[in-house]
Parts: structure tokens; sequence; C-alpha cells
């Protein structure tokens, strides 16, 4: 998604912002801009498209000063225009920003209501012009950005340039990561170490809540609650600065923190000019049936496709885990398709499976993050996931953006099958796009998902519940507090409560409910009352309305952006996640290397 860097330079600095902006351009953009003091005049340029259209900007109209910011943008409120391009600006102010303030409408009302004007349709502008009227009042740069903070809620990482301050950057970072680096006599800020890797090998990562003054001598940095906090300044190795930890703990919290980012490469990659972006030999027409393949997480993920493909498009599907697929000898339609999902492309089981079947059906797709891998060769078609390295074992960003393509596949086949129309298809992708600050949004929650892990930590027995396509949602997110925290968990079917599990609820079984406020809500309630009935713990995970209808009752309650229901699925994997992330860590285990488990399954 969006990328951020920052630069007090001892030259003129917009070569510098340029060339790092390229180095954030696989988080996917569609605009680009950069702003500069120079003798204390504050200026920008903003181009749309890609960075080459800014570069040719600045050979026509140059932007001078040793001081600057810089920013790459992936649209999300308002469409990819220069006018919606950052950086903003009001006035005296210019500030970039990667995430979503959520509460942006109200800031807005009220700043309209104050005689401040809007010339953008973002989110963003609002801060510009809260830090304008604060400097109005005579503030200083930093005395207005503690005030102002507290009353942003959502997503952010910030960058301000000020005009008559040629030595002076302020930045901050709630959910999105922000990092500064340590020159000699320059300071520079970037989303992440890999901006800055050609200035500078010494980076200070800011940590949730943190915000920075910074001036060509250092970094003064303050946290949430406005202390002056000391954060430890560590060397990156230039060349491995897309597999380190980033200042994360843990590669798997690394890669939570990376699925908007990735999802936004993913939404790139598959959706252009106002449609679908995939192979010309992807085309339904013709089919009769689907059969999804796939081993552990990314079996799960075609369990939530089958939803997708079958109420979207009508087209039959099977799915299959791997392991068993081939051995059951199948029968498979001639006119069908077969597609194999596997993160490393390499998983014994699938790659058989796969082999079975190429034969017997009239194409075979992969859907795979290592498009050199085995399974993606010996495919037909290959769809790559946009992922990137993952590390950690228990899959995390790899399972969004194999949700992620997974639900483009199946869009694609409802428009071939002729069951959506052009408007119907528009309007699935415009909320596809928004995903990515849905998904910052949900990670600005991770202290309070903390708190619930704590509790959940002193349990020997956890189970999920979902219906319709969060029913394997349930599944997954068992699968991942049991292989990292070690804690018994299991997924059902909401519907399956009363035919079993039922008889394991007390008072000591939490229950996790994956419910948003959709068509299936009130169905699931009734399953939520029968637990608590029997004294159980109910943890609600849904959006506000579904929080205000049935959470009174609850033992605790997550309360999600509100999401259309095709894409719940996608969204609500990512507080599973950091439940099961921060359970484990509760509990003391090996995150990233859980006993017993691989990355990549290459044998039977």
């Amino acid at each position: 998604m969006c990328g951020i860097v920052g630069v007090l330079g001892n030259h003129h600095v917009a070569p510098l912002l340029v060339e790092a902006l390229k180095r954030l351009e696989y988080r996917g953009y569609d605009s680009a801009g950069i702003a500069t003091v120079n003798e204390g005049r504050l200026d920008r340029r903003r181009a749309v498209g890609k960075l080459v259209n800014l570069s040719d900007l600045l050979v026509h109209e140059p932007l001078t000063g040793r001081s600057g910011i810089g920013h790459t943008r992936w649209a999300t409120h308002g469409a990819a225009t220069v006018a919606n391009a950052h950086p903003h600006r009001a006035g005296n102010v210019a500030v970039v920003h990667n995430g979503i303030i959520e509460n942006y409408r109200d800031l807005r009302a009220e700043l309209t209501s104050a005689g401040y004007s809007f010339e953008s349709e973002t989110d963003t502008e609002t801060v510009a012009l809260l830090m304008r009227h604060e400097l109005a009042q005579g503030r200083t740069p930093a005395e207005a950005t503690a005030r102002i903070l507290p009353r942003l809620h959502g997503a952010f990482a910030l960058c301000f340039l000020f005009e008559g301050e040629d030595d002076l950057i302020i930045c901050a970072r709630k959910g999105s990561p922000l990092a500064i680096g340590h020159g000699d006599g320059e300071m520079f800020v970037g989303s992440d170490a890999i901006a800055l890797a050609p200035m500078t090998d010494r980076i200070t990562y800011l940590e949730e809540g943190d915000w920075a003054v910074i001036t060509r001598k250092g970094a003064e940095i303050f946290d949430s609650e406005g202390r002056h906090a000391n954060r430890a300044m560590t060397r990156i190795q230039i060349d491995a600065t897309r597999i380190e930890k980033a200042g994360f703990k843990h590669f798997m919290a690394k890669e939570i923190a990376e699925q908007p980012v990735v999802l936004a490469d993913a939404l790139r990659h598959y959706l252009r000019d106002g449609g679908l972006n995939l192979p010309a030999e992807v085309d339904f027409n013709g089919v009769d049936r689907l059969t999804l393949v796939a081993c552990g997480t990314a079996h799960y993920a075609c369990h939530v496709a089958k939803y997708w493909f079958e109420s979207l498009a009508g087209l039959p599907c099977d799915i299959d885990i791997a392991s068993e697929f081939r051995y059951r000898a199948p029968p498979l339609s001639e006119r069908g398709w077969a597609v194999f999902v596997s993160q490393s492309g390499e998983t014994a089981d699938t790659l058989a499976a796969l082999r079975y079947a190429q034969d017997k059906v009239a194409r075979t797709l992969a859907v795979v993050n290592v498009t050199t891998s085995s399974i993606a060769r010996e495919c037909d078609v290959t769809l790559p996931i946009m992922a990137g390295v993952e590390v950690g074992v228990a899959s995390t960003k790899a399972f969004t953006c194999q949700l992620t393509v997974l639900l483009a596949l199946a869009l694609k086949a409802a428009q071939d099958r002729g069951r959506l129309t052009e408007a119907q298809l528009s309007a699935h992708l415009a909320d596809l796009r928004l995903l990515p600050g849905l998904m910052n949004a949900v990670l600005t929650l991770a202290p309070e998902i903390e708190a619930l892990a704590e509790e959940l930590a002193k349990a020997q027995d956890v189970l999920f519940l979902g219906r319709g396509a969060m029913y394997p949602l349930a599944l997954e997110g068992a699968l991942k507090l049991k292989e990292i925290s070690y804690i018994h968990a299991e997924g059902y079917a909401s519907g399956e409560l009363k035919h079993g599990p039922i008889a394991l609820i007390d008072a000591s079984v939490p229950v996790l409910v994956l419910a948003p406020r959709d068509a299936l809500f009130e169905k699931t309630v009734s399953n939520m009352q029968e637990v608590m009935a029997r004294h159980g713990r109910v943890l609600l995970l849904s959006d506000q309305p579904g929080v205000a209808e049935a959470g009174a009752e609850c033992w605790r309650c997550l309360t999600l952006p509100q999401v259309p229901d095709l894409l719940a699925p996608i969204l609500y994997a990512v507080p599973a996640q950091l439940l099961a992330y921060h359970t484990a860590i509760a509990k003391g285990t090996d995150v990233d290397q859980p006993r017993n488990l691989a990355k990549s399954v290459t044998v039977e």
C-alpha cells in the first residue's frame, strides 16, 4: 500500500525522495508526490500514475530544498487524482499519510463549521487542516502534534513538513509502521527500511503510538502518553531488508502487519483498468465443475472459495484435502477445471494430486506464492498470490492473499457465466479496493486483542463457531491457535453445535463466534444463547451493529469495521491471526517455528 519517505539532507532532496519512493513501489500505488522546504518556502509536486510521471513533472517544474517528504498512494478515500494525491497541504503545513482516519467525517464537519474548505475527497486532508488550525492558535508544531494525535481514530503513519522550518520533520505511527534513519548530519523517515537502505543502515523503529520531532541533530521520540521514549537504534543488512523482522519481535507479527501491503499488491495485479486482469486462458465458458485441492490453511482458503464460486457463479465446486484426493480416485469431469493452492508450490500431497488430475480435467490452475515452484511449472495456468516471502510457519499473509486471488477468480467465473452485470462487478471491485485500508483499521485493535489473548491463554480448550463462509474461518482460527499456542482448539459450523460440540461447553471453555451482522446473524445469535445457557464464555467478533444487538450478554466482544458480506472472510482472518499470535506470546511458545511443524511440507 502507500509508502512514506522523509529527508532532512545536506543536498537537494528531491532526487533522494523519488529514488526512495521507487524502492516502495512494491507496495502498489496509483499516484505519487513530494514536498520540500527551500529557504523557508513550502512547495509540492504531485502526479497520477507511475513515478515516472512525477519524475517528468519535476524536470519541467523542479523542486529545490534540502528538506522534504514524499509519498506513493494507493487510493482509498477518493479516486486516483492529483487533488487526492499526497502530500496534502493546508496553509503552512504539508502531510503524507498511510492508513485510514476512521472519524474523518466528524472532523471534516467540525472543520467545515469552523470555516475551513477542502480541496480533496481524502481523509488525510482533515489531518493537514487540524494541524493548520492548531498552528493558527500560536502553538508550535510539536505542541500542535500532541494535541491532534489523540483526536485521530484509526490507523496512520504520518509525516509533517512545515513552512519556515528547514530543519524539522514530525512523524507519528499508530497501526502503520514507520522507521527513522540516522545519517551523518542528516536524518530520514520511511515506511520501512527498504526505502532508507541506500541512505543509511542505522534505523530506529517507532513503536505503536510513538511520535517524533526530527532535526538534523537527531530524533526526540515520545510515546502515546507524551512521555520521552528511548527506542533502540539498530543496524540493518542492506542486502537482506526484505527478510528482516523490521522491528517486530517475530516474523509472524511482521507478516500479519504486512497484509494490507501485500493485499494491495495482489489487487494491483488482478484489478486493472476498472476490471479484472486474469490470463486469457481463464475463461469459464463451458466449464461444468471446479475441484479445489490444497492442504492445511490453503485448504480452508479453498473452503471459503467454494461458497464464492457457487453463490456468485452458480458453478458446482468440490473441495478436497490433497492427501485424500488421489487415494480415493475421485471422478473428474472432462469439462471441469482443477485448482491447486499452495504457498510454497512444493507441497508434496498437492503436487501428487495435481499429477493425478492432469489428464482427467480440461485445465489445471496453480494459486501459489512461488511462481518458479513445481506446482506452478506443472499447471496450465499460474496465478501468483503476490504475498512476498513468508517466513513464519503459521501462514498469515499468504492465506489472505490466496483468498483474494480466489475471489477474483470467482468474480471472473460469475462474469463469464453471465451471473453478474457490469455494474454489480464494478461494485464488488470497488469494495475489494477498500480491503487494505480496512485491514489497517483491524491492525489497530492489536492492544485490545492482546488483552483478550491473556484470557485465552488460560484455557485448555477453545471452540470457534461460524456460519456460511465464516465456518471455514472458524476452522482456520482454530488451526492458527492450536499450531502456535498448543491449546486444543476446534472449529465448527454454528448449526452443528447441537450435534455434539455442545457437550464440551462449560464455564472453562471460551467460544469464539465469528459473526458479522449478515443474513445469518440471527441464527448465530441463537447458537450463542445455547452456549451462554450452559455457562459458556462467548467472545463475539462482529461489527458495530452486531455487537450492539448481541454483545451485551457476551463474555467479551471485539468490534470490527463493517465490511460487505463477500469480503468478511478475508477481513475476519486478521483478528483470528492476532488472537493466535498474542495467545502464543502469553504462553511463551515459539511463534515462528512451532514444534513439529515445517513451512513447506515436501514429504507425504
